[in-house]
């Protein structure tokens, strides 16, 4: 039977709406601005303003929020026709503050919110039918139900033969008592093939007896690629027979909001722009220099993110990304 599979990256799970904090001027109200955000969405308008195909899929709110969400992913060339939305819950909101290094502190009003309420019979079969790539984050973990269409999605992408990739982008603040689940934290690692994870959530994983190595192998039972971010520091990859590291880039961040999900939206586009799925997955990855080819593409697409405000409104599109590698666009 011939593959009919187009090669999408969909990245499902939530979408919400940002509202960064403005200094506060002397004797005035604080002021907040209105962005489009939520990892997985982030990570799909990343891949389409690299010039990547991709969908997002989630449930939003019927209301002015979930509006500006779908209107923000569509203006931004990511698909949006598996999109559910609910009348039951609101869109979810988040508070955004930064520092003076431009890292985050947020407050999250979720839940309740509608993404939490996309169930596994809200898939549509057309969209893993032409998955080459699917990701989802751990957002999607924090409710039983959603947790469940979130471990089904990943199922279902990996026997239509789509590689399966999983951004831990671990928030406590979002489940019970802030406390996030290891058991479903790593039901979901497991059916991954590829999984990032930055250096505070290997940390967690961890659980405060473990060594790095002991969490890396036990990703690697099942996961082809461990990616390790630190920040400034450099990239740490992990494959089943050997490892390596890749440099980050030196910039002036002013809003880390978008960071990691800039660096997998470049990763996946990547892969994409590579003809790269499940079954040439290996091979690829046996190929040292093109992935750390691709691992510096997607360092370049986190850096730049970091330098402006927002989350839709920071991703990079690919001449940037090029232009900060000291490459150009080929005719």
């Amino acid at each position: 039977m011939p593959d009919t599979r187009t090669n999408t990256i969909v990245c499902f799970g939530e979408a919400l709406i940002d509202f960064l904090a403005e200094p506060p001027q002397p004797g005035e109200a604080r002021n907040f601005r209105q962005f489009a955000g939520g990892a997985p969405a982030n990570a799909a308008v990343a891949v389409a303003k690299l010039g990547g195909q991709c969908e997002f899929v989630g449930m939003l709110g019927e209301d002015m929020f979930g509006d500006f969400l779908l209107d923000s992913l569509r203006d931004a060339g990511a698909g949006v026709r598996y999109v559910r939305r609910t009348a039951v819950a609101r869109t979810a909101l988040a508070f955004v503050s930064l520092d003076a290094h431009g890292e985050r502190s947020f407050s999250f009003y979720r839940p309740p919110a509608a993404d939490l309420l996309f169930r596994d019979a809200d898939f549509d079969d057309a969209c893993f039918a032409g998955a080459g790539i699917f990701h989802v984050c751990s957002n999607s973990l924090t409710d039983a139900e959603i947790a469940a269409a979130t471990l089904s999605g990943m199922a279902r992408a990996r026997a239509s033969g789509a590689l399966v990739s999983i951004d831990l982008n671990l928030r406590p603040a979002l489940w019970p008592d802030a406390a996030p689940r290891l058991r479903v934290l790593w039901q979901a690692l497991e059916a991954a093939d590829l999984v990032k994870l930055s250096r505070e959530e290997l940390d967690y994983l961890r659980e405060g007896r473990l060594g790095d190595g002991e969490v890396i192998a036990r990703l690697l039972r099942n996961a082809r690629l461990v990616l390790i971010t630190d920040g400034g520091a450099p990239l740490r990859w992990h494959v089943r027979e050997h490892n390596g590291e890749v440099a980050s880039f030196t910039v002036k961040a002013i809003d880390t909001t978008a960071a990691g999900d800039a660096f997998i939206g470049g990763l996946l586009s990547q892969l994409q722009r590579h003809g790269v799925d499940a079954r040439g997955f290996d091979a690829f990855l046996a190929d040292t220099r093109a992935l750390e080819r691709c691992l510096r593409y997607a360092s370049a697409c986190g850096a730049l993110a970091v330098t402006r405000h927002g989350a839709f409104a920071a991703l990079p599109s690919h001449a940037e990304a090029l232009a900060l590698l000291g490459e150009t666009v080929a005719a």
